[in-house]
């Protein structure tokens, strides 16, 4: 293990940025510096934190020249798909200019980034996708993350660039993931319509909180798919967790995803080849079963 660094970790208020921020500082002896658009953080206790809008090249600036870290770990994001298709100014403000931002502030500082990216950079023709794999993104939301990933690949600052998908798990006053949502709903007996053919490999979030470690600690660079280990459609999800959590599943409904007239279009397939992380993290990733299982002893139930 290398020696601890100061770590800025960005977006901390968000689901990722709360796991990361809780796995660090259980497990390393890292220094952790927290921020995000909120006026204080998720945890007080045991965290520097102040509030920064990424977006502001002035700000980001000032930042990384007076907390001087090591590291920079931006889980920011705008992630909301549709919303990005119809807010395409602010989606590339926060996905595309605040990188460049932070890119800007780690070259005058000599900080590395590890950026957080998405399988919705591919079309899902295909789907095992490697890290080589080549892009093709359907959406505003996936055009933006590419042009993230690119705006580093040609930086030269170094870099890391975690690509992931369907994120669940829990945390503190968070926007519900899908995982959530549809505990939420079933709970309370409410139908629920979800799309069966569109195919992916969730991912518990503190899977996505370890690799990072990993990547800090082994100090890697370059381009890591990190997801879950299990390919399912978001129907079967739902399904899985009907019966870990005890709920009724006939209360899910099979949908197409073309009866739903989303904004963005979506990868039909986007699953990804592990082997590179397994191999240079010695990371092994929950299946969906084991993830729920998890979630179920987080949330007490």
């Amino acid at each position: 293990m290398n020696k601890p660094k100061k770590i800025l970790i960005t977006g901390a208020n968000g689901l990722l940025g709360q796991k990361t921020a809780e796995i660090f500082r259980h497990e390393t002896q890292h220094e952790l510096i927290l921020t995000d658009l909120h006026d204080n953080a998720f945890d007080s206790k045991g965290f520097d934190y102040f509030p920064m809008d990424i977006t502001k090249k002035e700000e980001v600036k000032e930042a990384v020249k007076k907390y001087q870290p090591g590291l920079i770990i931006n889980t920011a994001a705008f992630t909301n798909v549709d919303g990005c298709e119809t807010e395409r100014e602010l989606s590339w403000k926060v996905n595309v200019d605040a990188v460049k931002n932070f890119i800007i502030a780690c070259r005058a500082n000599s900080s590395k980034i590890i950026h957080i990216s998405t399988d919705y950079i591919f079309d899902g023709k295909t789907g095992n996708y490697s890290e080589s794999s080549k892009p093709n993104p359907l959406s505003y939301y996936g055009k933006s993350k590419l042009a993230a990933e690119n705006a580093l690949i040609t930086s030269g600052i170094e870099f890391s660039i975690v690509r992931t998908m369907i994120i669940y798990g829990t945390g503190k006053n968070l926007r519900p993931n899908f995982a959530i949502w549809l505990i939420n709903m079933l709970s309370e007996k409410n139908t629920v319509t979800i799309v069966d053919d569109q195919f992916g490999m969730p991912t518990m979030v503190d899977d996505l909180g370890w690799a990072l470690v990993k990547m800090v600690d082994l100090n890697k660079s370059g381009i890591y798919n990190v997801c879950g280990s299990e390919y399912c459609s978001r129907y079967e999800f739902a399904v899985k967790l009907a019966g870990i959590f005890g709920f009724n599943e006939n209360l899910i409904m099979p949908i197409k995803t073309s009866d739903l007239n989303q904004a963005a279009e979506r990868p039909m397939n986007s699953s990804f080849i592990l082997l590179k992380a397994e191999t240079d993290l010695g990371i092994k990733t929950l299946n969906v079963t084991e993830g729920l299982n998890l979630l179920k002893v987080q949330l007490g139930l």
